[in-house]
């Protein structure tokens, strides 16, 4: 690196220090954004420099990368840098990187976003989660985005290791022309964004947990880790005892640990720490809402949202608060393509700006509930509630609620 890059990147990293910190103690935000866009003004290198001699892992796919990446510091014993705060873009990943010295990193990256930040940071894993469809107001169709996936994952292009869902046929066209594959056969029952084949588009049939099209594009059979009522990754079975609640965050954490695998982590003594994660950024943990005890869960797109619906303690009252800004995504019509049907015998209450959108959809699906107008609502009964929430409505409940 010439003298002049070298004084360019130090300047950037002090300003993004800078910023970022001014931001904190403004109360401007958490100061992830703001600063590493500034960094990059000064050097728009930054990203790749900051990533030199440092092992890298990026976690994408349009659902679990916060859990995911949160699982995989967790199991990576000692000093993990990463984009803790969910800030998964350039910015996001400068402000990481400049937060902390450390040679190890995690970073949740967006799908949009994977292609770029693999050609700066040169990664040693690459972990594809799914593709589905989320926020297409402003995002690409998913077959666009698998496209974009297998091209800069293909072995003239990326030397890494990918660990991929082999359950999906879309991260399975992404990731087949890698030079290094890891597969993981994980449970799955979304398919509503792989119903044609990405090669020939003719029909793909799913039968008994395997896949494939009439043009011999097929689940993968070499897998390396495998999700049933157990875990096992290259012929070692283990238990995943989590903390953390739902059959999704079982598959989150069998991706997590297939990763540090790759990285000469010893998976029993990394299944100790992940399984001793309670929360992730505010989800899944219990908080207070007055006298009442609240779960937080994050909900953004058909895929996700019919996960978390299976995980409901059947006990808890049911709140769903939609709003519909620009973190969220403007259109709320994705609320269609979700099963509400299972909530019927739920009582469930609708918030956020979209309520009676969502109230709507509620009745097309046959389920009772009320449409909350103010918080006097909420204050009725003195039972358990779990809250599912997008965005920007999330972000309101973490300011309303207190850690338990």
């Amino acid at each position: 690196m010439n003298s002049t890059r070298t004084w360019r990147v130090r300047l950037a990293v002090q300003a993004v220090r800078m910023v970022n910190g001014l931001s904190r103690r403004l109360g401007r935000g958490a100061g992830t954004v703001v600063g590493g866009r500034i960094g990059l003004l000064f050097a728009p290198d930054l990203l790749h420099a900051l990533s030199r001699e440092r092992t890298i892992i990026l976690v994408s796919g349009t659902n679990g990368k916060t859990t995911t990446a949160a699982m995989v510091r967790a199991g990576w014993d000692g000093d993990v840098a990463g984009n803790d705060t969910g800030a998964n873009m350039l910015q996001g990943h400068v402000a990481a990187l400049c937060a902390s010295p450390a040679r190890r990193v995690v970073l949740e990256t967006d799908e949009a976003w994977l292609a770029m930040v693999v050609a700066a940071t040169t990664p040693r894993v690459v972990v594809l989660l799914n593709l589905s469809r989320d926020q297409l107001d402003r995002a690409n169709e998913v077959r666009q985005m698998a496209l974009r996936w297998r091209a800069c994952l293909a072995a003239e292009t990326f030397d890494g290791v990918v660990v991929a869902n082999a359950a999906d046929p879309l991260v399975a066209f992404a990731a087949e022309t890698a030079r290094r594959i890891r597969w993981v056969d994980v449970p799955s029952s979304w398919r509503g964004d792989a119903t044609s084949c990405p090669h020939c588009t003719r029909a793909i049939k799913f039968v008994e947990g395997h896949w494939s099209c009439v043009c011999g594009f097929a689940k993968p059979t070499d897998v390396s880790a495998t999700l049933g009522d157990g875990f096992e990754i290259d012929g070692e079975a283990f238990v995943l005892d989590l903390a953390l609640p739902g059959d999704f965050n079982r598959v989150n954490a069998a991706f997590a640990l297939t990763a540090l695998a790759q990285c000469e982590v010893v998976v029993a003594a990394a299944l100790a720490r992940v399984g001793a994660l309670t929360t992730v950024e505010g989800r899944y943990g219990r908080r207070r809402f007055e006298q009442r005890t609240l779960r937080l869960l994050l909900a953004k797109n058909p895929a996700g949202t019919a996960a978390l619906l299976e995980s409901l303690d059947p006990a808890d009252e049911v709140w769903i608060a939609i709003n519909a800004q620009i973190a969220d995504g403007r259109d709320p019509s994705w609320l269609y393509d979700v099963p509400f049907e299972s909530l019927r015998g739920a009582h469930v209450v609708c918030l956020g700006e979209r309520r009676l959108d969502l109230a709507t959809r509620l009745l097309y699906a046959g389920v009772p509930c009320e449409v909350a107008e103010d918080l006097a609502v909420l204050r009725r009964g003195r039972g358990n509630v779990t809250l599912v929430a997008n965005y920007t409505a999330f972000r309101e409940w973490m300011g309303r609620t207190t850690p338990w």
